[in-house]
């Protein structure tokens, strides 16, 4: 369509520039005085075109619309799967019982037993039936310590039973030489003889001897 109007417009144009022309000439013819031959002779040479309008160029028909395709649905998208989270356990508060405090009950002591009855006092003590000095002998001293000229005195006590005889022998005071020692409570109670001591109503009864012996090297 622009390029019809302007077609037109050029045309339009042409003429009125010859038509000016013509006008011009013959204004000129007349002021100089030409004859009117020649404005006849020059009229009956002139050409007028006469322009003709060409006919707008017809309008384009729009392009026939598309024929109708079927509109596709859109794809179904399936929801995301819904997860369900497991709930969170309850919580279980334990609640710690303190255990029953029981205040023991104060038991009395028991009473004390009674104290054993001191021991009889004897009337008559234990007594010697033979010298004390001849329980031990010369051949009695140990062989190792008669050798190395060892000597000492030993002190010692003796229980005694109700019958006499000795039952038990405890060094008091050590000679300084173990053998010697050993020898002393090893031949004691088999030497010694004692008169039972009495209580006082006169039975017989146990007592103790407390005695001493020295071992002396035979000469």
């Amino acid at each position: 369509m622009a390029y019809a109007d302007h077609s037109q417009g050029s045309s339009r144009t042409v003429s009125i520039i010859i038509v000016a022309l013509i006008h011009a000439v013959l204004g000129y013819a007349f002021v100089t005085g030409l004859g009117m031959k020649y404005v006849k002779k020059a009229a009956e040479q002139l050409n007028v075109i006469d322009v003709k309008e060409e006919p707008p160029p017809p309008d384009e028909e729009p392009p026939p619309p598309p024929p109708d395709q079927p509109v596709e649905p859109p794809p179904v998208v399936a929801p995301p799967p819904i997860v369900q989270t497991p709930a969170p356990a309850p919580t279980m508060t334990v609640v710690r019982t303190p255990p029953p405090v029981f205040n023991p009950v104060p038991v009395a002591a028991p009473p004390p037993p009674p104290a054993p009855p001191p021991p009889p006092v004897a009337a008559t003590r234990a007594t010697p039936r033979s010298s004390p000095g001849s329980w031990l002998s010369d051949a009695d001293y140990p062989s190792r310590a008669q050798r190395e000229e060892r000597s000492g005195t030993a002190g010692f006590r003796l229980q005694i039973g109700a019958d006499g005889r000795v039952t038990d022998c405890t060094i008091t005071s050590s000679t300084g030489h173990p053998d010697l020692d050993e020898a002393t409570c090893r031949l004691l109670p088999r030497r010694a003889r004692f008169k039972p001591a009495k209580g006082s109503d006169g039975a017989e009864m146990p007592d103790t001897y407390n005695g001493r012996i020295t071992w002396r090297l035979p000469e």
